[in-house]
This record gives structure tokens, sequence and C-alpha cells, in this order.
């Protein structure tokens, strides 16, 4: 099993989606990871950020 990214490049690769620049399938293929990974952290930062239901990552200070 791969090492997991840090959040920090999690954070870049979806904000580099949501900006519809390129193909989610060519932004993943940039950064060195799989479309579907990087599908499943989009929908982990819309569930995050309220967006789409479903239990959170972040949590409480």
């Amino acid at each position: 099993m791969p090492a997991p990214h840090p959040p920090e490049f999690r954070q870049r690769a979806v904000e580099l989606a949501r900006l519809r620049d390129k193909p989610i399938r060519e932004v993943a293929t940039d950064l060195g990871i799989s479309e579907s990974c990087l599908r499943n952290w989009l929908a982990q930062a819309d569930t995050d950020d309220g967006k789409r239901e479903g239990l959170t990552k972040r949590r409480a200070r």
C-alpha cells in the first residue's frame, strides 16, 4: 500500500480539480495519483465543506 499523501497535497489537488482548467483525469495524472483517488478526495472535500451529506473528516478544535 502506498504511503498516504500529506493533507496539504490533497488540499492542493482538490483546489486544482475544482478550477476545472483541465479534466479530472488529467489533473490526477499530472499529480501522479489515480483518477479515482482524486474523485474520492473531491467527494470528501464536498462533504467536509457541507456541500454533500456524509461523515466529515474534520475534527473539532
